[in-house]
């Protein structure tokens, strides 16, 4: 384990210790069972859906540490804001809708205010649910996003999973989490990919359009990519997993190296990615051309994921199409 200084609860010194075992873990159940095995302050908290949330292999190993709330999000919240000032470091779960915007108040006011190291980590994203809007996060991005103090991460797949589990522990405030359901693919098939509180990854380099994606969309990213090569155009891929902070200097310079910047997300056009990136160019009035790939300002509908992906644009062909209309428009 590695160590560092931070302050600690309620102004306190504190020396936290920083585990890193997660790291090698791709599955995010294992990756928190491995960070509390080696970080008897971590506990996790649910609101019965520990199957669902891949918290059940810590139930059945660390069951003293483990805490079923009941379908009650905002009284989990509220507990975890008193674990945190006790010194523990409390994992909350549930799907991303109910432990963002169901909780909300609890969040700002138990979490985010008191800047306290609480880990909200809500599953099932923007449409990747088959239950319509009760269940589709298309807005949580943006709740949080709003929220100071808050550190919002969403790893673009099980490569990135143990290292975000290890950059929410290490940071002394309140994170949220937005990840997928577990993958059907072999962990051992898997590369590990690295995650940085406030830094992108470039996945390829390109000289003419950069594709700022995050979550499910970086895959998506990369595949039009290969079809933007196919046609003359090179594309820049980028992961941002850090939402916020986002990378503001990797921003910068993608707008003054490409013609344009094209940003991919599963979620509403209204304050996620998109509008992260829009602010950067805009407040450094940087010249590169822009355009979103997100959900528009409108509910969705009760279906399957690849439908409502290509309903919405959010295909690797939609993006081609985008990219290749987005680089014409930038007189490429």
């Amino acid at each position: 384990m590695n160590t560092i200084a931070a302050e600690g609860l309620g102004g306190f010194a504190d020396t936290r210790h920083v585990s890193t075992t997660s790291l090698g873990v791709r599955s995010y159940g294992r990756a928190l069972l491995a960070a509390a095995e080696a970080d008897d302050r971590i506990v996790c908290l649910g609101a019965d859906l520990s199957q669902t949330t891949q918290t059940d292999l810590f139930r059945d190993e660390l069951p003293d540490r483990f805490f079923m709330m009941g379908i009650q999000e905002a009284h989990m919240i509220g507990a975890a804001g008193g674990m945190a000032r006790s010194g523990l470091i409390p994992f909350c779960h549930s799907f991303c809708v109910f432990i963002t915007r169901r909780a909300y108040d609890q969040v700002a006011m138990q979490a985010a205010y008191p800047d306290l190291p609480v880990k909200l980590v809500g599953f099932l994203p923007g449409l990747a649910t088959e239950l319509g809007p009760s269940h589709q996060a298309i807005d949580d991005v943006a709740l949080m996003r709003a929220l100071p103090n808050m550190v919002v991460l969403e790893p673009s797949g099980p490569e990135q999973i143990g290292a975000a589990v290890a950059a929410a522990i290490e940071h002394p405030g309140p994170v949220y989490l937005r990840l997928m359901a577990r993958s059907k693919q072999p962990d051992r098939d898997i590369p590990l990919a690295p995650l940085t509180i406030g830094k992108g990854q470039i996945l390829r380099r390109g000289g003419d359009i950069a594709i700022i994606a995050a979550g499910i969309m970086v895959e998506k990213a990369e595949a039009a990519a290969n079809a933007l090569a196919q046609a003359g155009v090179g594309a820049t891929v980028v992961n941002m997993a850090s939402l916020k902070p986002i990378d503001e200097a990797l921003v910068i310079e993608l707008a003054e190296t490409h013609r344009a910047i094209l940003t991919a997300e599963n979620h509403s056009k209204i304050g996620g990615l998109g509008a992260a990136v829009t602010d950067v160019v805009a407040r450094h009035r940087l010249p590169a051309a822009f355009a979103m790939a997100a959900i528009d300002d409108s509910f969705s509908e009760g279906a399957g994921l690849p439908y409502l992906l290509d309903k919405c644009g959010l295909t690797a062909p939609a993006l081609t199409r985008a990219a290749l209309a987005l680089h014409a428009r930038a007189g490429g």
